[in-house]
């Protein structure tokens, strides 16, 4: 058995993290994954670099500007391509679609999500740069951004399950939005150093992940108790536990490939993060030769025969 590290840069991607491992996927392949912490981006290039840590859940946008440092920084596969938002405003606000924001300001939450936001606005008309809205973080990290347009603070928020339901519950409007094509949630990413040397625990990492994805998408009634279990102390009754299943099996990826309108968008992010990521191909830092080799061997197919 190979034990691995392999720590979350958000706590979102512990929904589908805690059912890979809790259905056994990843023992199957002879790993003991140690998941169940956070890890900072920074942190993350560190002791990825040094082998301290062998896979990263995320980190999405700083490892293109590091990529012109020679950092060895690689994605070996993406779980999900679309961001499942919904945009949150008070009951008489007048807002009912995304057009209805201009003017308005938008609460965002962390450095990902605020950048989905700027994105997503500006591809719908809505420029922050020109000023047609205006974007403002929400101060706690403990409540989701739709309490600050509750209390008034901010005219909307964009947000993603569980925050719909909890927004619903406090009064609060929930529009349905189109989603945004996007590298989010659970990334497996890795270093060049690492694959080279040990391409067969790669395979089995992406054999647990196919495999535990196959486990969330057909074990409903067994997925649901997992996250009953795993969340009872956050609060999350029935009705949250089922709503957060619905809408990650309906986005998860059966065969773990990026979406290249999901690959271009991260990379604009990237690109407003550091323009220094603009010299970088985006398609450098991702190498899905070891999930081909899965694929054509008919390993996921036959998951779902």
């Amino acid at each position: 058995m190979d034990k691995i590290k392999f720590p979350y840069r958000s706590d979102g991607h512990l929904a589908f993290l805690h059912v890979v491992h809790e259905s056994g996927s990843w023992e199957k392949h002879g790993l003991q994954v140690d998941y169940d912490f956070f890890i900072s981006a920074d942190d993350a290039h560190q002791a990825v670099t040094k082998g301290e840590v062998e896979f990263v859940s995320g980190n999405h946008l700083s490892p293109y500007a590091a990529r012109l440092k020679g950092d060895p920084w690689v994605y070996v596969g993406q779980t999900v391509n679309l961001n499942y938002h919904r945009l949150v405003a008070q009951p008489n606000s007048g807002i009912n679609k995304i057009g209805d924001l201009k003017g308005k300001v938008v609460a965002h939450k962390g450095q990902h999500p605020g950048l989905n936001n700027w994105l997503f606005l500006r591809d719908n008309g809505l420029d922050l740069d020109r000023g047609d809205v205006a974007m403002k973080k929400w101060r706690s990290e403990d409540k989701g951004s739709w309490e600050g347009v509750r209390i008034g603070e901010f005219d909307a928020a964009l947000v993603t399950p569980p925050e719909d339901i909890l927004a619903k519950r406090a009064g609060l409007k929930v529009i349905e939005i189109p989603f945004q094509p996007m590298i989010w949630f659970t990334t497996i990413s890795t270093s060049w150093t690492f694959v080279q040397k040990h391409s067969d625990i790669v395979e089995r990492v992406l054999k647990g992940i196919a495999e535990g994805t196959h486990f969330y998408k057909t074990q409903k009634a067994k997925t649901i108790a997992i996250l009953e279990e795993k969340y009872r102390s956050e609060g999350w009754d029935r009705e949250i536990v089922e709503h957060v299943y619905t809408q990650i099996a309906a986005i998860l990826e059966k065969k773990p490939y990026p979406a290249l309108a999901a690959i271009h968008n991260v990379f604009e992010l990237a690109k407003r993060q550091d323009p220094e990521s603009a010299k970088v191909n985006p398609l450098s830092l991702w190498d899905m030769h070891y999930l081909r080799q899965i694929d054509d061997s008919g390993f996921i197919d036959k998951l779902y025969a």
